[in-house]
């Protein structure tokens, strides 16, 4: 039976992380007034936080991701920027290292931020709590949804009942609702597993701008056969943050001369000329990250009225990809547009947008896990040639820079994988895989994006 919110009266939100801070601001658009309930004591600034422990490691806002929160929080581009932030062209002053060598550079119009996620998530957090419709609870462990005939009519707290006409978790990988939709007599999410194995560890070194060149990023991935891959980015303070990671087997070392020792073992030396000489900051930070676990909440038959999932709630992924934080924003722009219209359905209506929201970011990370053999997973003819023809693009791509933008737009959730099998994108990995010379574009002046369009 279809059903529909009994008003818009009151909307709550569990987890005060990026996905719940986001969706706050979302609906502040939709319902009178909305309560952001978070179990942690929130910090007045960029610090770190209990309930946010991978916060002390290396994040990416990508390209999709900065442009909704831009849109929801007019300015906050250069709010960012006041508070340390860097901004540049995610290529042109980057090293993004494939298959032995690193891709060919040009300006690619997809601009990037590199910050931490204590300082993104700070300015993001003063600008919700700062609207008059939200009401934040701090220090409250919310304990399940209240459920009457059918629908969630409100959030148990450990102390009382906050009556609501819409609950949304975004309290994280660890969310209870699978469970409480079994003990409420639903059935859960099937669930999608792809084991990784990832472990990884995190310093701060100083910086002072003329390392690499003046490039600010470097990003080698993982190989096949190594294993160890690592990514460095320039952030606020004149610091690099650098997090070397390890698929099934020890994790990289915390003390500094292993850590450095570590980094010298990776497929591009990059990263390890800067933390050789770079006086470090601080202890390192290391987290291990067994699987990829995606939620297939559009599938279930039968849902309460009255409640959504976003964020890593729904589908948590392997964090080297950097995908987490954007595809949080992303779905919470799904759930705006959801909500733009009628109630019937809210809960079904949401979770195949938000399905078709994490189906790219899905596919990238996976089919990208799954070289490994000790992954788990799937391992159709799809996913096999996908890989294959990556490894093709890559390697063309070393001398194509066209071939570098069309990846990083896909990279960056700007356009979906199949754009990468265009006819026009797929000829320049042929002309690269013969050795010959990549051609300009056929249509003088064509924007970069233009490249993977349809």
């Amino acid at each position: 039976m279809k059903q529909a919110l009994r008003k818009r009266t009151h909307a709550v939100v569990v987890g005060g992380s990026m996905a719940g801070l986001i969706v706050t601001r979302v609906l502040t658009d939709h319902f009178e007034r909305v309560t952001l309930v978070e179990r942690d004591v929130l910090p007045d600034g960029a610090e770190q936080r209990r309930g946010v422990p991978q916060a002390r490691h290396t994040h990416g806002l990508l390209a999709a991701g900065r442009q909704v929160i831009e849109r929801l929080f007019p300015g906050i581009d250069d709010e960012l920027l006041g508070e340390g932030a860097l901004s540049g062209d995610v290529l042109a002053k980057s090293r993004w290292c494939f298959e032995g060598a690193v891709l060919a550079r040009k300006q690619s119009d997809i601009t990037g931020f590199m910050l931490s996620r204590p300082l993104l998530e700070s300015v993001v957090r003063r600008r919700v709590l700062s609207l008059p419709k939200v009401t934040v609870l701090q220090g409250r462990r919310a304990d399940a949804p209240v459920l009457d005939g059918g629908s969630v009519v409100g959030m148990k707290l450990a102390e009382e009942v906050v009556v609501a006409d819409l609950v949304v978790d975004a309290s994280g990988r660890g969310s209870r609702t699978p469970s409480w939709l079994e003990q409420s007599g639903y059935e859960p999410p099937p669930e999608e597993r792809v084991e990784v194995g990832v472990q990884y560890t995190t310093r701060l070194f100083q910086r002072d701008g003329s390392e690499l060149g003046g490039d600010e990023v470097a990003v080698i991935p993982p190989t096949p056969s190594g294993k160890r891959g690592g990514v460095m980015l320039a952030q606020e303070g004149k610091r690099w943050t650098v997090t070397l990671m390890s698929h099934f087997s020890a994790k990289p070392p915390e003390e500094l001369p292993a850590f450095i020792e570590f980094a010298k073992s990776l497929p591009s030396r990059d990263i390890y000329d800067v933390v050789s000489r770079a006086v470090p900051i601080g202890d390192a930070a290391c987290t291990s990250f067994p699987a990829s676990i995606r939620r297939r909440y559009e599938r279930l038959s039968r849902l309460p009225a009255g409640l959504v999932v976003v964020g890593d709630a729904i589908c948590s992924f392997n964090p080297i990809y950097g995908q987490g934080m954007s595809v949080a924003a992303l779905e919470a722009a799904e759930l705006d547009r959801v909500l733009a219209g009628d109630d019937e359905d809210l809960p079904r209506r949401f979770f195949a947008r938000a399905a078709k929201v994490v189906d790219i970011p899905w596919s990238i990370a996976v089919g990208t896990d799954l070289r490994l053999p000790e992954a788990t997973g799937p391992r159709g003819p799809g996913v096999s040639f996908v890989n294959w023809y990556l490894e093709k693009l890559h390697r063309a791509a070393h001398r194509d820079p066209e071939l570098s933008v069309a990846f990083l737009l896909v990279a960056n959730l700007l356009a979906p994988p199949p754009s990468l099998m265009h006819p026009r994108v797929a000829l320049r990995v042929l002309r690269g895989a013969l050795g010959r010379a990549p051609r300009a574009l056929a249509i003088a002046g064509a924007p970069a994006s233009s490249i993977a369009g349809e």
